[in-house]
């Protein structure tokens, strides 16, 4: 017969390999990084520890702000765009529709493309020679408005924001969507033989019941955004002018271009502390709202 005691350490020893990864590969590397933070080193010679050194050069760093200043924009564009999209588009899609699972697929086949062939396909849309869009404007006859979109450093940053948009927004539709088909109809049913309208039975009743929702979703985007590499960096390598560069590009420049890696990591530690504060002052908001 098996006791609870012994269920449990079932349970464990299921969950243990998973466990050993994660810890290995997800919560050790932070310490490590903490631990090199404090040192210099090429990663060939002795390291040799300088303690807050790394810190001091870092905040005196003009292009490190302007970077952090970088995935600002991008958290804002995810926060912002992502998820105010898909919750509108999710709020639509939760009605009875034909065809509403060819909408739901079709919306998820960003999330699914590796994030290199996104931003090779976005760079080809933005060429300023030939790109799709500067070919559309010319057609409708706005060639004024055909831009070098990548290249020049007013429009560059809005333009892969676009494009972290447009791959991501399919991600949280289905959040969404799954926590919409777990309110209760009856609930809304109710309101609205109370005589409640559309508007007032999604601001007053469905929003406020997704709240928990919407908060993991806020959590993912903003960690998402503080991880943002791989788009950026295959669409404009941080450039024009660093006017794309943010904080995950730059980490990695000084790591492994300059070879500091004790430099490089204190960008990742601050980059895990301003994540951490963000994550925490949206959750004391969030509480705050609904007391």
């Amino acid at each position: 017969m098996i006791t609870n005691k012994n269920t449990k350490w079932i349970v464990l020893a299921g969950l243990a390999p998973a466990l050993f990864v994660y810890a290995v590969f997800s919560i050790a590397p932070i310490f490590i990084s903490f631990y090199y933070s404090f040192m210099s080193w090429d990663g060939f010679s002795e390291m040799r520890y300088i303690g807050f050194d790394n810190f001091k050069k870092l905040f005196g760093d003009s292009v490190f702000w302007h970077s952090l200043l970088n995935n600002g924009y991008v958290i804002l564009a995810s926060v912002v765009g992502q998820l105010s999209i898909a919750l509108f588009i999710a709020l639509l899609m939760n009605r009875k529709l034909r065809g509403l699972k060819f909408f739901r697929t079709v919306g998820f086949i960003p999330v699914i493309f590796s994030s290199v062939v996104v931003a090779l396909t976005w760079s080809l849309i933005y060429n300023s020679e030939t790109g799709l869009l500067n070919e559309f404007l010319r057609l409708i006859g706005l060639d004024s408005w055909a831009q070098n979109w990548l290249g020049d450093t007013k429009y560059a940053m809005l333009s892969v924001c676009v494009t972290i948009i447009w791959q991501f927004i399919g991600l949280y539709l289905m959040i969404f969507l799954a926590a919409l088909q777990n309110i209760s109809g009856e609930i809304l049913e109710a309101s609205a033989i109370d005589g409640a309208s559309e508007w007032t039975k999604t601001t007053k009743i469905i929003i406020p019941m997704m709240k928990e929702t919407i908060f993991a979703a806020i959590v993912l985007a903003i960690s998402g955004s503080l991880k943002t590499f791989d788009q950026i960096f295959v669409m404009t390598l941080g450039g024009p002018a660093h006017a794309t560069e943010v904080t995950a590009i730059y980490m990695y420049n000084k790591s492994f271009d300059t070879l500091q890696f004790g430099y490089g990591s204190s960008v990742a530690v601050v980059i895990f502390i301003v994540g951490i504060a963000l994550i925490a002052m949206v959750n004391k908001l969030m509480g705050q709202r609904t007391n």
